[in-house]
């Protein structure tokens, strides 16, 4: 049982790397399997993609949370879960762009990347100091608004894959929301991404 939470953990990077092929597959972006597929295999796996990815999010949740309830927090799990995370938002940001459709993403979901790519590059520069960034509470909703905004996103750009009806008072608010609610999870990385570099650069300092 202890072995749970890091099985969740792989799990949710395998999920991850089929949503982005599911969704560069369906965009046409796979030589050689894209040109082979039916515009209702191109639906089907944008289907696929999204559950798949709501899966993923979910067991983001529960890996931390069964490490700490059946005491199995470990050295690998602990390196495995900022990489799960950071692989699910950046590969379902790149399936998104890849599946196009919605201009409205690129600007903020390039401001997500270059935030978790800048963190990232701290984390490593500032372990070889000595300097450790913990998880803040605003960096853990920083996550769960990222992965809402982008299921959401992903329903939006899928509408027709789940045969929604093309009813404009009806998509036009999910499309509306999804942006919306994309735009306040980049704020709220940008925020927690600064927050990141001052810390680093106050431990930095003092160590001369």
């Amino acid at each position: 049982m202890k072995a749970l939470p890091n099985i969740l953990t792989s799990l949710r990077l395998v999920l991850t790397l089929f949503v982005f092929l599911a969704l560069a597959a369906a965009a046409g972006a796979v030589p050689y399997v894209s040109e082979r597929l039916t515009p209702e295999m191109q639906f089907g796996l944008q289907r696929w993609a999204f559950w798949s990815f709501v899966i993923a999010a979910v067991t983001d949740f529960f890996d931390g949370w069964l490490a700490r309830k059946l005491d199995a927090v470990t050295v690998w799990g602990a390196i495995l879960d900022p990489i799960g995370d950071k692989v699910l938002v950046c590969g379902a940001i790149l399936g998104l762009l890849a599946l196009g459709g919605q201009p409205m993403v690129v600007l903020p979901a390039g401001l997500m990347l270059f935030r978790e790519f800048t963190v990232s590059a701290l984390r490593e520069v500032g372990a070889g100091r000595g300097v450790k960034l913990p998880v803040t509470l605003l960096a853990k909703w920083k996550t769960t608004l990222q992965l809402t905004a982008l299921a959401a996103e992903m329903l939006s750009s899928s509408w027709a894959a789940f045969d929604l009806p093309a009813d404009p008072s009806i998509q036009s608010p999910v499309t509306l929301f999804a942006h919306t609610l994309m735009w306040v999870a980049t704020i709220v990385t940008l925020i927690t991404g600064a927050q990141y570099w001052e810390q680093t650069r106050k431990a930095l300092s003092a160590q001369g």
